[in-house]
């Protein structure tokens, strides 16, 4: 059993540890429908990496950082509200890349497995890609932490204190948009936001300081991936929803501990 769950524990451990702090930052924000948005143009990635004949990784990666500059960009207008202009993109890039992968005859896509997950596929690169994915981010994250937090705090007040808000915003969205691209593997573009939110949303009932959330998140992320992984395993389910459900079973969990302030 260990020898078969092994690798996949490995590549689930790795997006568990730095999902959480970067969970923690999209429930402070508010950025789950980014998240999704950035998830759901992955697939555009996927397809274009099939198309041109190169890895998928290194091509999802590339449309994920695209996608998360031009959100940036757009988001800076005002015409349309922020919601409504994610919901365009994220809509319109999971069409285009669904389209994208049927036009692809000579190609044989499992569909099922981007949008779900297919932990039990990964091979000795992919894990190796990432957790060198997800120290590269928690090192990024843990030398601008305090810019980042002040941010999230008050962007105001944040920029009185002299920190570039823009290039913070900016920073943070570039290394979401790494971890969604990093993580498909894990749960698949419809569910991955989950485990960044679940998992945070979990450990804010039971932290007190932003510290002790990000790793209590991600220590409840890595609970979620080895629960799932054993529901997976005995019940014959399917990875991807089986860490998502253990994730929401340890939310409700959480619940019924009271809330500390």
């Amino acid at each position: 059993m260990i020898e078969l769950l092994g690798g996949p524990l490995a590549a689930g451990l790795a997006v568990a540890l730095v999902a959480g702090p970067m969970g923690s930052f999209v429930v402070w924000r508010r950025m789950a429908f980014f998240g999704d948005t950035l998830a759901h143009g992955a697939l555009l990635g996927a397809a274009f990496g099939l198309a041109v004949g190169i890895s998928l990784y290194p091509a999802v990666v590339l449309c994920c950082l695209v996608l998360a500059l031009t959100l940036v960009a757009l988001q800076q207008q005002q015409h349309l509200a922020g919601d409504t202009l994610l919901g365009i993109v994220a809509h319109t890039t999971l069409a285009m890349g669904i389209i994208a992968v049927s036009l692809l005859p000579t190609v044989q896509v499992d569909l099922f497995a981007f949008l779900f997950g297919d932990l039990l596929a990964v091979t000795g690169q992919d894990i190796a890609w990432l957790w060198g994915g997800a120290l590269f981010i928690l090192l990024l994250t843990a030398l601008n932490w305090r810019r980042l937090l002040s941010m999230t705090v008050n962007e105001e007040l944040a920029r009185v204190e002299g920190i570039n808000v823009a290039a913070t915003r900016t920073l943070l969205m570039l290394m979401l948009a790494l971890l969604i691209a990093g993580a498909i593997r894990t749960v698949g573009v419809l569910l991955i936001t989950s485990l960044l939110i679940i998992p945070a949303a979990s450990a804010r009932r039971l932290v007190r300081t932003p510290v002790q959330m990000a790793t209590t998140a991600s220590v409840m992320g890595a609970m979620a991936v080895i629960g799932g992984l054993l529901l997976s395993w005995f019940a014959d389910t399917p990875v991807g929803p089986s860490i998502v459900v253990a994730a929401a079973l340890l939310f409700v969990l959480s619940l019924a501990v009271p809330r500390r302030t």
